[in-house]
């Protein structure tokens, strides 16, 4: 069933995907995560190179990772066993990887054909830079607009409105993340030599700034909670006038601490790619307190306060197992949860059930 609503000025269409569109999204996704997780495996199992080396009168086996070889033995019955290994299961893994590749070639056509496409592409591209670096879900979360689109998803719908339009996207950064983990997946010029792997284009802000942007116009903020001492950081990524600075905003630890979801979306092209975003419930909470936030900029509380509801409506509606009242959600401050009471008051979880059908 399709809904209409109206929160402020907002009027959005929530169309439900059912039918055929909805098995193709479902099998777009099964074969997106199964190359995904070939592409992986053929990356950590099969990285580099393996060959025999004359050394003196004899040969050896060496293997190569990051640009060092390392020996593995003399030649005998165990290394070319394990010479033949390496490189027939390579072989095999390169060519179900191909395989899927061109399953999702096929798959995306049938996608853009059928509407399905979803997040624009300057953001998809982005967010699977972001994935391949190992950093989705573990330094880097979606925040802000973007994340609609993990949510009509999971609610198995499409939002029709101006409330999922944007010209930005927010990237939150756990500093909490260990800069182990941070040095061996940030490119060596940092945040911005990620985005510059998308588009060259992209250029800070401002020298120190957590905003970068593109010739078109595209915005990527890097945010992050606000500090419990803010004379003393937690730890951050290493400061320099090059690269992204992330910014502290208050009330940012709601959403870092909050339960996470990753969901499977698809771009404007029809193609598949993972987000991590906050709990849906999590979302909604933070929204409806920003909004009434003395120091919100006014030209953005409505909007704040209409995703709030938009949300809110999709839990009610079509993810009735997401209760406010989970414990899951005790992360966030009592006085954040209490704010559900506003936004569960009259949507579909509360309304009567339909006397008529939807003519």
């Amino acid at each position: 069933m399709d809904t209409n609503a109206r929160k402020g000025d907002n009027i959005y269409n929530i169309i439900t995907i059912s039918g055929e569109k909805a098995r193709q999204v479902i099998d777009t996704e099964q074969v997106y995560l199964a190359w995904k997780a070939a592409s992986r495996e053929l990356a950590a199992r099969y990285a580099g190179s393996m060959a025999f080396k004359n050394v003196g009168r004899h040969q050896y086996l060496y293997r190569k990772t990051h640009k060092a070889w390392k020996s593995l033995g003399p030649r005998n019955g165990e290394t070319e066993k394990a010479f033949e290994t390496f490189h027939v299961g390579r072989r095999t893994l390169q060519d179900t990887v191909a395989s899927l590749t061109a399953r999702l070639n096929e798959l995306a056509a049938i996608n853009r054909a059928m509407g399905l496409g979803r997040v624009p592409l300057i953001a998809a591209r982005i967010l699977r830079a972001v994935d391949s670096a190992s950093l989705m879900g573990s330094a880097l979360d979606i925040a802000g607009t973007h994340c609609l689109f993990a949510y009509e998803r999971m609610a198995g719908v499409h939002i029709d409105s101006q409330l999922i339009a944007t010209g930005d996207i927010d990237l939150l950064f756990d500093r909490r993340t260990s800069l182990r983990l941070l040095a061996r997946n940030v490119p060596p010029d940092g945040w911005m030599d990620l985005l510059k792997s998308v588009d060259q284009s992209f250029r800070l802000l401002s020298r120190g700034s957590y905003r970068a942007v593109n010739k078109d116009g595209f915005f990527v903020d890097l945010i992050t909670p606000q500090s419990a001492d803010p004379i003393k950081p937690v730890g951050s990524t290493p400061v320099i006038d090059t690269d992204l600075t992330p910014v502290e905003i208050d009330g940012l630890k709601w959403l870092v601490n909050s339960p996470k979801k990753e969901v499977t979306v698809l771009d404007a092209r029809g193609f598949p790619l993972m987000m991590s975003v906050p709990d849906p419930r999590s979302f909604a909470l933070h929204k409806i307190w920003v909004s009434e936030r003395e120091d919100r900029d006014p030209l953005k509380q409505g909007r704040d306060r209409d995703q709030a509801f938009l949300v809110a409506e999709l839990i009610a509606a079509h993810l009735p197992h997401l209760s406010f009242e989970d414990p899951a959600l005790h992360a966030l401050p009592l006085e954040l949860r209490r704010q559900a009471a506003i936004l569960t008051a009259g949507t579909s979880r509360d309304a009567p059930p339909a006397l008529e059908p939807d003519w």
